[in-house]
């Protein structure tokens, strides 16, 4: 049967296949962890729908592939019935190993070379562009990687085979360095190719080429394309810290024992913008063609940094969370971030974005709009600075800068500036943020 990509969920029409966890000749069963594949938002597993052994593998590590395509056959039989495919996998990894039997019956395998492989033609050799010589997938991936042309790394047996191993390969590495002629990288013959007119670095200083992944180039074009097409400007105001850090202090271990969760600053922040969007509700809607669509629920995404990228899952119906419950759901969530498992309908929705760059040390920033919302507050480091209290006292205070970005093409200046103002009032009476939420 076919390995194919399965539905990714809403809008999510392909992938890149991250990595195989099996390889050709590898029995399994079903439920089994096949290969992982990145989309735009989630990284996803791909798991066996049946018994049998991974006959083949169409779509390599790298490959962009459309749901519902073919990636690879699993073909039915027990694990013994592998012998044929595992004998044509040891050559292809360069080891020296015995071939594997299959039901009552052992799988002839070719004397080894010098660098380890069998003189094997089994299904996973293919011929290489001229027809002279073959290497498996994962022979010719590594040639690639080290600029290596198979033609050049002909086997080191001396005998019939046109089939390039590891060892072969490693053997022409180790000979083009001992006489100073080893090949360049890719990265560095596309540097070189691409000349001074392309804006490469100079070849004479190292440089490393990385591919970005596909999340990284959805996060670049979603906020060049939020650029473009929003009318975004950010406003700015402080807020004194004070209050609310006076009542972590005086109620964060009573919090934490009967709540089995810490008392942060996310979800004062969270319960500020639920009530600022209340009450300016521009702030907490879309637009659609020539229509604004105002929503009438408060889904308030929460940027996390993960190690693929900015991530925005998704805290719901936060007007009607408790604070113990906003801190327990964004714990949660960043945990799932960071192990990369958060699931698509994690990420979905959303109608307005908080981001707290303050835990990297941000002092002030600018944050992008997560379109099609037209509201992110930016939250930032808290420093005590002096502040005027009344005509003629001045103490230091602990002080935070908030930047609200908006799109001026539903939300006036006026009303943003006001919705700041709300949520400062809001932070700095904790009262009232209770009594608001």
């Amino acid at each position: 049967m076919d390995i194919k990509i399965p539905e990714l969920g809403e809008s999510i029409t392909e992938g890149t296949i991250s990595s195989w966890m099996k390889n050709e000749g590898d029995a399994v069963k079903f439920g089994d962890l096949l290969l992982e594949l990145e989309t735009d938002k989630v990284n996803l597993e791909i798991n066996a729908e049946a018994d049998g052994i991974l006959q083949k593998i169409t779509r390599q590590a790298g490959d962009t592939v459309q749901v519902g395509e073919s990636v690879g056959v699993i073909s039915a039989g027990a694990a013994g019935g592998a012998g044929g495919q595992e004998a044509a996998k040891a050559p292809a990894e360069g080891s020296g190993g015995a071939a594997a039997e299959s039901a009552g019956k052992p799988a002839v395998a070719a004397p080894a070379d010098a660098g380890g492989a069998k003189n094997d033609s089994g299904p996973a050799a293919e011929t290489n562009e001229d027809g002279a010589y073959t290497a498996s997938p994962s022979v010719r991936k590594l040639a690639r990687e080290r600029g290596i042309d198979l033609n050049q790394a002909r086997p080191v047996n001396g005998v019939d085979t046109i089939r390039v191993s590891r060892g072969d390969l490693d053997a022409f590495s180790s000979q083009a360095a001992s006489n100073g002629t080893q090949q360049a990288q890719p990265q560095q013959v596309q540097a070189q190719q691409a000349g001074p007119a392309a804006g490469a670095a100079d070849a004479s200083k190292p440089t490393e080429r990385k591919k970005m992944s596909r999340r990284r180039v959805t996060i670049a074009n979603r906020l060049v394309e939020a650029q473009r097409t929003a009318a975004m400007l950010t406003t700015f105001n402080e807020v004194d810290m004070t209050a609310i850090m006076d009542l972590r202090k005086r109620r964060k271990q009573s919090f934490q024992e009967k709540n089995n969760v810490g008392l942060g600053f996310m979800s004062f922040f969270t319960k500020a913008v639920v009530g600022a969007l209340k009450t300016f509700p521009l702030l907490n809607a879309e637009i659609e063609g020539e229509d604004i669509l105002v929503k009438k629920y408060y889904d308030i995404g929460i940027a996390v940094g993960a190690k693929e990228g900015l991530v925005v899952p998704v805290v719901r119906d936060a007007d009607r969370l408790s604070f113990a419950e906003i801190e327990r759901k964004i714990g949660e969530l960043a945990v799932k971030a960071r192990d990369n498992k958060l699931a698509l309908a994690d990420l979905q929705g959303g109608t307005f974005t908080i981001t707290n760059g303050g835990v990297f040390g941000s002092l002030l920033s600018t944050p992008i709009l997560n379109t099609p919302q037209v509201g992110i507050l930016g939250m930032h480091t808290i420093q005590r600075r002096p502040v005027a209290i009344g005509e003629d006292g001045i103490e230091n205070r602990p002080m935070m800068y908030l930047a609200l970005s908006y799109d001026h093409r539903i939300v006036d200046g006026s009303e943003a500036v006001r919705f700041l103002v709300t949520v400062k009032q809001l932070l700095e009476d904790p009262e009232a943020l209770l009594l608001e939420g």
